[in-house]
C-alpha cells in the first residue's frame, strides 16, 4: 500500500491509505490513526476516521500544515504493523425488505434511476446474477458487514460485505440522486451497504427498512442515552429479515423504551478471516445466538 497524504485548506492533513477499500487498508489506516491520538501531536483537534483513510483537524496556530503532516508521516511505521485484531460486537438489525415505504419512493424517482421499468431490488438481482429478489435477498443478509466508517449525514454506517471480492455485492447508485428517502432505509451504493440514519436526499438502491433507530439528537430512545450515534467503525451487522408485524412490533417496542438490540461481543481477527471467511463468520454470528 502506498500512503498519500494531501492538505484540506490551513487545518486539515488527510491520509489516504489505498484507493480501493479493503479489510486491509481499513487496519492500516486504523492503527496509523489510534497512533497519530496516542502521540498526542500539540494543536490535533480532532481525527476522523473514514473507510480507508482519515482526516486529522489541526490549530495552524499552535503547528503548521508541514509540521503536522510530517508528524504523522513519522509514524507510518507503525501502522504498517499495527495489531489485525479488533475486539468489536456483533449487532443483529432487522430489515423489513419490499417494505412498501421504500417502494412508495423508488417508484416516484424512477426516471432517475438505470431501469426505470424493474424496482431497485430487482435492478439489483439481475445485475448480479440472481434468479430472483428472494435470491438476491438471501445473499445480502446471509453473511455479516462490516462497519468501516460512520458519518456523511450524522450516524449514517457504510458497511463492507465480509464475503469473497468476487462474491460481493455491488449496485450503482442511482443516476441521479433523489430528493428523499425514508428514515432508516436500507440500501447499497457501490460496494457500500448503509442505513439512513434520516430522511432526506439520497442516491442509494433501497431494499428495505429498518424499525432499529440508529440516531438520535434527544437521547431518549433507551439504547442511545449515552452517545446519540449507534454504530461505529468496527462493527459488524448481520441483517435479520422480518415481516410486517415483527416491524409494527419492534417500532412500538422502540418507542416505548423497551426494545434492546441484540448484540454480542467478539473479535475479530483479519488473518483467521482471511484463512477461511466462512468457518469466521459462522463463528461470528454464532455468537449472537448465546444473547
Amino acid at each position: 500500500m502506498k500512503t498519500r497524504y494531501s492538505f484540506g485548506g490551513d487545518e486539515h492533513v488527510y491520509v489516504e491509505v489505498d484507493e480501493e477499500m479493503s479489510l486491509e487498508a481499513f487496519f492500516v489506516a486504523l492503527s496509523l490513526r489510534n497512533a497519530v491520538a496516542e502521540a498526542n501531536i500539540p494543536g490535533v483537534t480532532e481525527i476522523c476516521p473514514a473507510n480507508a483513510s482519515f482526516e486529522v483537524r489541526f490549530n495552524p496556530d499552535v503547528i503548521s500544515p508541514d509540521e503536522m503532516m510530517a508528524r504523522i508521516k513519522e509514524l507510518e511505521h507503525k501502522a504498517e504493523a499495527g495489531e489485525k485484531r479488533l475486539d468489536t460486537r456483533i449487532v443483529e438489525v432487522p430489515v423489513y425488505f419490499q417494505d412498501p415505504w421504500t417502494h412508495e419512493t423508488l417508484m416516484r424517482f424512477r426516471e432517475r434511476h438505470q431501469d426505470p421499468e424493474a424496482t431497485d431490488l430487482e435492478y439489483a438481482a439481475r445485475i448480479n446474477g440472481y434468479d430472483s429478489v428472494e435470491a438476491f435477498i438471501e445473499a445480502y443478509h446471509s453473511q455479516p458487514w462490516f462497519v468501516s466508517m460512520v458519518g456523511f449525514v450524522a450516524g449514517l454506517p457504510f458497511l463492507y460485505q465480509l464475503v469473497e471480492r468476487e462474491k460481493q455485492i455491488e449496485v450503482p447508485k442511482y443516476l441521479r440522486p433523489r430528493t428523499d428517502t425514508p428514515k432508516h432505509t436500507v440500501g447499497i451504493g457501490g460496494c457500500f451497504g448503509c442505513i439512513y440514519s434520516v430522511r432526506g436526499a439520497g442516491g442509494y438502491q433501497m431494499f428495505g427498512i429498518t424499525p432499529m433507530t440508529i440516531f438520535d439528537p434527544t437521547q431518549t430512545v433507551s439504547y442511545l442515552q449515552d452517545f446519540m450515534v449507534f454504530f461505529k467503525p468496527g462493527d459488524i451487522v448481520k441483517w435479520k429479515p422480518i415481516d410486517r408485524a415483527e416491524f409494527d412490533r419492534i417500532e412500538a417496542a422502540v418507542k416505548d423504551g423497551t426494545y434492546t438490540p441484540r448484540i454480542a461481543e467478539v473479535t475479530f481477527d483479519l488473518e483467521a478471516f482471511n484463512a477461511d471467511m466462512a468457518g469466521t463468520n459462522a463463528k461470528l454470528m454464532e455468537a449472537l445466538n448465546g444473547v
